[in-house]
């Protein structure tokens, strides 16, 4: 809970990656509050107060969870609002001509975009989920100590460049420093 609400206020790319995390910890898990706590709250190492906190909000996201049918697979809605503000941003800041920088940067992250597009499963998704189901399945890929590909791992570098980029501009749009006309 400490470390998504300080990812959302800074980096909001790397705050919804964390999310998708978090619901696939508490999967893992089985959604069982009594693990949870032995598995994830424990071992943070917290005074009580914070650790009742932090408990709270997975027994929140659990019961978000199983109220929203994504206790197997899918996103929290929370998640999926996170990405439909990026995406709004997204098409704002390609929109001006104030953010050259950004747009080039989304230009240069578009061929691999569209190769991603033509190999997943998930062609529905739009652009942006599809940069971060990549990056989502590269982190994992990590963890689990596997190869990637170098052609991976440089898609990964420029979408999360152009990914990166975007999390500055939302944290700006969210202060108001960002003109977008």
């Amino acid at each position: 809970m400490f470390v998504s609400k300080q990812l959302k206020e800074n980096n909001i790319a790397e705050y919804l990656l964390y999310m998708w995390q978090v619901e696939d910890m508490i999967r893992a898990n089985q959604m069982d509050m009594e693990r949870i706590r032995e598995t994830l709250v424990r071992p943070a190492r917290l005074d009580a107060e914070q650790e009742k906190q932090l408990f709270d909000w997975y027994e929140n996201l659990v019961e978000m969870m199983r109220i929203e049918g994504v206790s197997e697979r899918g996103h929290l809605q929370i998640n999926k609002n996170v990405v439909t503000l990026l995406t709004d941003l997204h098409l704002q800041l390609l929109r001006s001509t104030k953010h050259p920088f950004y747009s080039a940067a989304y230009y240069k992250a578009l061929p691999f975009i569209v190769e991603l597009r033509t190999q997943g499963d998930n062609r529905n998704l739009s652009e942006l989920e599809n940069c971060f189901e990549v990056l989502y399945g590269v982190l994992l890929l990590k963890l689990q100590k596997r190869d990637i590909s170098e052609g991976t791992l440089q898609a990964v570098k420029t979408i999360s460049q152009f990914l990166g980029l975007l999390s500055d501009y939302y944290k700006k749009d969210k202060s108001g420093e960002l003109e977008l006309e």
